[in-house]
């Protein structure tokens, strides 16, 4: 490995490891906030059993994802966010 690569990557970590002890604030903070799937699911009329159906998760799934217990991730926060931007869109397109 180049020394100066290797002098760079050393830096970043004693850098990582000054901020995870809190005596350097980071530069970027980036808050990612979950979506609220009891406002998306009452935004387009559905059930609880229908929207879960909607998603292709069980219903404890979602009820998990409503009170909070869990949040969704991947794929399933994409299409949360694309049924809460685009409903009528959504639902043709996952309906047909």
């Amino acid at each position: 490995m180049d020394k100066d690569l290797f002098d760079d990557l050393i830096q970043s970590l004693k850098e990582a490891k000054s901020i995870s002890s809190g005596e350097v604030l980071a530069a970027r903070r980036f808050k990612v906030s979950p979506p609220d799937v009891r406002a998306v699911r009452e935004q387009i009329g559905l059930s609880q059993s229908d929207f879960a159906r909607l998603m292709r998760v069980s219903v404890k799934t979602l009820q998990n994802w409503e009170q909070h217990r869990r949040n969704p991730s991947g794929p399933a926060a994409a299409l949360l966010k694309i049924v809460m931007t685009a409903p009528d869109l959504a639902l043709k397109t996952l309906h047909g």
